[in-house]
């Protein structure tokens, strides 16, 4: 069995325990030859930590398995100051590295040099000069602080010539263009070559299957990526259970949600939802969207929703849009709603505030999600701006209106189990008069939790919900719910505040992602009561 062999070291003066630490030694070696190379690997760290000056003096074997490596280590230098040739970087952007910088030179701490080096090969890789190096000459002491000189070999400026996709080979390429970023003429830079591949992760239906990789010929540069197609059909399901206030029976509530997504290879979407409640409420919505036509930044989405309440009133609602994608994680829209609402009852009730009406609005809308790789939160932060301007026409009456809808999320990660979700709604219509089958509906597991789905009417409304989430691992985590709201019902002069607390789990299954909340709802002005209580069951499943 070989021996194995042991290395100390020894310096003009005593080494400190600090110094030990940032040196990092092995110690223990198989082999002479690995030995040797570890005090090589010293004087370079040495080196490093600004001790220039440094030499291996001697390698003396002490007895058969122990060698003694003794090193000059000389002064140490906390400072250099480096002169570079002015346009070569700019004085921003030097300051991202150092303190001080001036038009001919800049100081950094000697132990940040390689980082800092590293740092400015980056920003010139970034200009297209994908073989740019950089590296300090002409090294000289001048008192306590080291001088030199940056001497830079930008190389070739290259720009992206071509794309190719391998294996998803109907993969529809504008999702390369615009959603991902990577447009042919544009200046090459492997770091956003990596962020658009993990864009194309998120898409949902297609999946990176590697690292992308690129061609550098002598006069063009051509990126590979290579995709496989996943299936991204959704398939989602809610469940509740409550106490009717007045019977005392089980009551059901829920939605069923169905997504079709790019099953023509076009990156195309069909959404079919319908939801209802005990209460005798029934919403039903549907909506395709075509993403990049003729393989431009614009899109279409059309959609339908009709809502039901009982035997009171129905609303349909109308939208077309024209959406245009910013950047690939911007977006904007203009579009036209409209709304049609009839009442419902038979006879006239005295006190009602439900009429027929027509209303006509113009929107405009801007977004913006920025996404993260992670099965179970996918979105890190999502922001969403939208305004209607137009008029409700009732029987006799015609009146000016302006709505403002704005919903915000985002994810702070504080490691990797621990993280603390925030969201708010907030929807606002502005008008002379008010009637009720107008107001927004809010209520249940996407707006405030702990009461039933769509039940509470408002001209204004803001809900804030947030969860600290403890992630088991990949596939199981738990939060707590704790919700708050306001809102304004002007038809009948309400204004009132809303809060929900409780607890929900997540877990990921052969058939999808299963959620369960366990919440309770109450408003300022009522005692709790755990017949109040409410669980949401959620299946999200793909196929």
């Amino acid at each position: 069995m070989a021996q194995n062999l042991y290395l100390e070291i020894s310096a003009e003066r005593p080494i400190s325990e600090p110094l030990m630490d940032s040196l990092s030694i092995t110690k223990t070696f198989k082999d002479y030859n690995a030995l040797k190379d570890e005090t090589t690997s010293i004087q370079q760290k040495l080196e490093r930590l600004g001790y220039i000056e440094s030499k291996l003096e001697r390698l003396t074997k002490i007895n058969d398995s122990t060698y003694l490596a003794d090193y000059f280590f000389g002064k140490k230098y906390l400072h250099i100051k480096v002169h570079y040739k002015e346009g070569r970087f700019s004085k921003k952007e030097l300051q991202k590295i150092s303190p001080e910088v001036t038009k001919t030179y800049f100081i950094l701490p000697f132990e940040q040099a390689e980082r800092a080096l590293q740092q400015l090969n980056a920003m010139a890789t970034e200009k297209g000069n994908a073989f740019a190096t950089l590296k300090l000459t002409k090294l000289q002491t001048k008192g306590a602080i080291v001088t030199a000189k940056l001497q830079t070999e930008a190389g070739q400026k290259r720009t992206l010539d071509s794309i190719v996709v391998k294996g998803y080979e109907k993969f529809p390429k504008s999702f390369l263009t615009y959603y991902a970023g990577a447009k042919i003429g544009r200046t090459f830079n492997k770091e956003k070559l990596k962020a658009q591949n993990t864009a194309i992760n998120n898409l949902g239906f297609a999946k990176a299957t590697k690292a992308p990789e690129v061609l550098f010929r002598k006069e063009t540069t051509t990126a590979y990526f290579y995709i496989a197609k996943q299936n991204n059909n959704l398939f989602d399901g809610i469940l509740g259970f409550a106490t009717d206030e007045e019977t005392q029976r089980l009551q059901f509530n829920g939605y069923l949600n169905l997504e079709l997504n790019n099953n023509l290879n076009y990156g195309e979407q069909l959404l079919l939802n319908y939801k209802a409640d005990g209460s005798d409420q029934q919403n039903f919505r549907v909506r395709a969207t075509l993403p990049y036509l003729f393989k431009t930044p614009f899109g279409i989405s059309a959609e339908l929703k009709i809502f039901k309440r009982d035997s009171t009133f129905a609303t349909t609602a109308q939208q077309a849009r024209l959406n245009y994608q910013i950047n690939p994680v911007s977006s904007a829209y203009l579009g036209y709603k409209g709304y049609e609402s009839s009442n419902l009852l038979n006879e006239a009730v005295t006190g009602s505030t439900v009429e027929d009406f027509n209303s006509r609005f113009f929107t405009a809308g801007a977004s913006f999600i920025k996404r993260q790789d992670d099965i179970l939160f996918p979105i890190r932060t999502q922001l969403s701006l939208e305004t209607e301007i137009g008029k409700r026409e009732l029987e006799k009456t015609a009146e000016n209106q302006f709505k403002a809808l704005f919903e915000g999320s985002i994810i702070f990660n504080l490691n990797r189990q621990n993280s603390l979700f925030l969201k708010n709604n907030t929807q606002a219509l502005f008008s002379e008069t008010y009637i009720t089958n107008e107001l927004f509906r809010f209520g249940g597991i996407n707006s405030i939790r702990g009461f039933n789905e769509n039940s509470i009417d408002a001209s204004l409304f803001s809900t804030i919900n947030t969860e600290y989430r403890y992630r088991f691992n990949n596939g199981l985590y738990l939060h707590s719910i704790l919700d708050v709201a306001y809102f304004e019902n002007k038809a009948i002069g309400l204004k009132e505040n809303l809060y929900s607390a409780g607890i929900g789990l997540g877990l990921q299954t052969k058939a999808g992602i299963l959620r369960l909340n366990l919440a309770n709802g109450l408003s300022e002005n009522q005692d709790f009561n755990f017949s109040n209580t409410k669980i949401h069951l959620s299946l999200t499943s793909k196929f």
